[in-house]
Parts: C-alpha cells; structure tokens; sequence
C-alpha cells in the first residue's frame, strides 16, 4: 500500500528584519514578476506565517480584509518562481519568506523577497536522498524562521540554523547520523517546532529518545525525552493546558509492529506529562496529521485504522478519551475547528478522501460529501471533460470563512457549518497533483506550491504569490 503523504493590527506592515551586513535582495533569475499587489485596506488585520501551520499552529489566519470571490482567471498572480522537488511549505516573516526544496543533488535553503520574489540569498548542501515508494526527492520538512535565525531539516535528517539577515551558518547537525536512525517511510518528515528557544525535534530513534530538544543559538542537546515510539511524519505544536506551557508530539513511523502515539512535554525541561498510544494497524502507516489543541483538549488522527480521538487533559496534566471516532481519520492535513465543530478530510484518498463535519462535544459525525465537478482541457486540440475535485485538501479559517487548496491545484472560498458545505467561489491555478504543502497566506498575500509537472499547461514545480488583498 502507498501512502501520500506577531500579528500586525490595522494596515501597518513590519518591515523586514534588516542590519548593516543585510544583503539587498537581487534580481532572481529564477522568478519572474507579474503584477503589483494592491495595498492593504485600511483596517486590515495581517501577520506573519513563521512556520508550518501558522501563527496559531493550527492553519487558521488571522487576516481580515480579503476578496471575496475570484476573478475568471483566477486571482492576480504577482509573481512565481520555478523551484525543485519537495513538498516543504514556506515561511514568511516581515518581508522574507523562506523557502526549502531540492534542486539535483542539493538541497537549497534561500530567502526571497516575499512582494516580489527577489533574493537575498542562498544556502545549499548536497544530498543523496532516494525516495523509495516514487514520490519526489526533496524535503518535506517545512523551515522556520525563529527571530533572527532560520531552521530547516532535510529529508537525511541534516539540521541546519542559519541567520535570516544573511544566510551565514550558525550551526548544524546530523541528526540521522548521531541517532543511528533507520530511514522512515519519506525519510526525515516532521517539522521541527521551537518554543522558548528551544527546537523540538521528533528524533524517534530505537530505544529513545524518542523527541530531542535543541539551545536555538548553540545548537547544543538540551534534553531527551521517551523511548518508545519512532518519529512521526507530524509536527511538534505548542500548547498551555491549565495555564502551564507545552509541547505536544504526535510520534510513530516505521515500525513492526506499528507503534506511535502522543507525548506532553515540557519545552524547558523534557519532562513527560503522559504518553498516549494511537496509531493505526497497519504496517505501512505512519502518524502524520500535527495534533489540533481545543482549549484543554486535544484532537489527534491518522487514517490507517485508528480514526481520531478528543482527548482531555486533566489539571495535573494527564490524558483521557473524551470521545474516538473511527471514521474521521485525517491523513496529513490537520482538521481545523469553528463553533464546536470539527472539519476535516477523512481518508487517504483521493478517492476515499471525503470533507467531513463532526461534533467537537459528542464526536458524532453531523455530515460528510466529496467535492466534485468537472473541468473542460484542451487535448491534442480536442476538449474533453474531466473530473476533478478537492480530494486531500488543506482548509484554512481565515476572514469568516474557509480557504480550501485542493489536491490537483485548485482554490476555492467556501463556507462550512453544521447545516453543510458550500461553494462561494473557485478558481484552478494550475492542473498538478501532489498539491500536498499547506497554502501559507502573509500579509494579505498567498503562496501556493506547486509540487508536480502540470501537463496541461506544461508547467514544472513553483512557489506561486498571488495577492488576496481587497
């Protein structure tokens, strides 16, 4: 079986971070602009989007201010850049935005003008990763960009901290090599997390430990938590239950028998509050959805068997099962919440992949529908109709409703509640699969990766920008 796998009120906009050996950015040979974005309206609420799913650590945006519906074509397209392989998502912070993919035998870390897509510099290293089920080569770890410094891990497991300004490096690590860690399904996949200055990585080596934690500036083993489970394809996230500061790792990859589950930790300490087994039966299944905080409780999925789980945290911060529901398995994409209801993609699809409603009280499932429509072509100078749809999809709450980025390049504006789902607006920016990386919205601008060759348009890889703004 084959498994896919500072928020800134009113219109001010931070500038980038800047100092005096702070390279300008330069023309980038490899992006080509198109179009001015608007500027934002007055009132706008707008951030930052420093890291795999968002300011919040859970895909919803903060944004306000936002059209509506899509032009004909699509929204505006301000610039693109050709990129390699991956599946990586950007970050942005003020004017940067980093990127992480792999170009022939390197894998490349470079920051790039986020209006315009003009750089400031470039990292790379070289990389012998084969991926053994056939999806691409590159990483599919997202970077980071923790105040001054920016973190990325590639898919052998190399760790490396570099200074945003610059792209010097600070320090870096093997964390393959050091751990004698045996390669995971996609190789290395978890998305480090930092929190207090600590970088919280789901090392998941034999006989432990199972999460590392990292000095951001030094680059030196703070603590080492659990020896139980592998590491995940999911990411680290932080969370305060009862008042107290933690991070939550939704561990388990390669094993057999397949074991996993999740872990409280204290970021400062390593302490472990409770461990907390779920993982599916399956061989060939990994945890890979990043655990989805509710308050004082805790959604996590996978969709090999297990379903998923609301758990809740007691005051002395251990776990019990509020509700499971065995058919709302999320695979990679993390559900989000609004109004006491879960929404989410159940399956590992696409064709199983349905957009499902559950109720956060109970676990009941109130509705579930797969999106479909058709999609004219062209073809040898012949049209033809095809069916397309959302299939594993990522859903983002922003601005009153929900942003969807659809497997096979589609964007649409839609609205989700109890009473159903429904279409507002769509537009297909390109016709690729493996449209697997979360869509990372900044400032009112978005960014799309395009991870696979669209053969309609023959179009290869892309990191794509275009302008949301009112």
């Amino acid at each position: 079986m084959r498994i896919a796998l500072a928020l800134i009120f009113g219109s001010l906009v931070l500038p980038a971070i800047a100092s005096a050996s702070d390279p300008i950015a330069q023309h980038n040979p490899d992006a080509t602009y198109h179009a001015m974005p608007a500027a934002l309206s007055k009132g706008a609420v707008a951030s930052d989007w420093p890291c795999l799913l968002g300011p919040t650590h859970n895909e919803v945006s903060p944004e306000t201010h936002l059209i509506k519906t899509f032009p004909k074509n699509g929204p505006k397209l301000v610039w693109e850049m050709t990129k390699g392989e991956g599946y990586a998502a950007p970050a942005v912070a003020g004017e940067r935005l980093v990127l992480f993919h792999r170009v022939k035998d390197e894998e490349v870390i470079e920051c790039l003008s986020a209006p315009s897509g003009d750089r400031h510099w470039r990292f790379t290293y070289p990389t012998a990763y084969h991926d053994e089920y056939g999806y691409c080569n590159g990483p599919r770890s997202s970077p980071i960009i923790a105040g001054d410094a920016v973190l990325a891990m590639g898919a052998e497991g190399k760790l490396h901290c570099l200074e945003l300004n610059t792209g010097a490096l600070r320090w870096q690590r093997d964390i393959v090599k050091e751990y004698k860690l045996k390669q995971n399904f996609f190789g290395v996949g978890s998305t480090p997390l930092v929190e207090g200055g600590v970088v919280i990585v789901n090392v998941g080596a034999d006989r432990g430990p199972c999460v590392v934690g990292i000095d951001v500036r030094s680059g030196k083993t703070l603590w080492e938590a659990g020896n139980k489970w592998g590491p995940s394809y999911a990411s680290p996230v932080p969370a305060t239950l009862h008042g107290k500061r933690r991070v939550l790792v939704f561990a388990g990859g390669r094993s057999n028998p397949p074991t996993g589950g999740l872990l409280c930790i204290d970021p400062a300490t390593g302490k472990i509050d409770f461990a907390f087994p779920w993982r599916g039966t399956v061989r060939e299944s990994v945890n890979a959805s990043s655990p989805l905080v509710i308050g004082d409780q805790v959604f996590i999925s996978e969709c090999y068997g297990s379903g998923g789980v609301l758990l809740d945290i007691t005051a002395d911060l251990q776990c019990k099962p509020g509700w499971t529901n065995a058919a709302f398995g999320t695979h990679f994409m993390t559900a989000v919440v609004k109004d006491d209801y879960l929404y989410g993609v159940d399956g590992h699809g696409p064709e199983d992949a349905f957009l499902v409603c559950v109720d956060q009280k109970t676990g009941k499932e109130i509705w579930r529908t797969q999106p479909q429509w058709k999609e004219t072509i062209d073809s040898d100078g012949t049209a033809r109709e095809i069916p397309m749809g959302s299939f594993r999809c990522w859903l983002m709450p922003v601005d009153g409703r929900f942003l969807c980025l659809g497997e096979f390049g589609h964007l649409l504006w839609v609205e989700l509640s109890p009473a159903g789902y429904r279409e507002v607006s769509r537009a297909w920016l390109f016709a690729a699969g493996e449209t697997w990386t979360p869509p990372v919205l900044s400032r009112g601008l978005l960014y799309i990766c395009q991870n696979a060759r669209d053969p309609v348009h023959k179009t290869g890889p892309r990191v794509l920008c275009y302008d949301l703004r009112k």
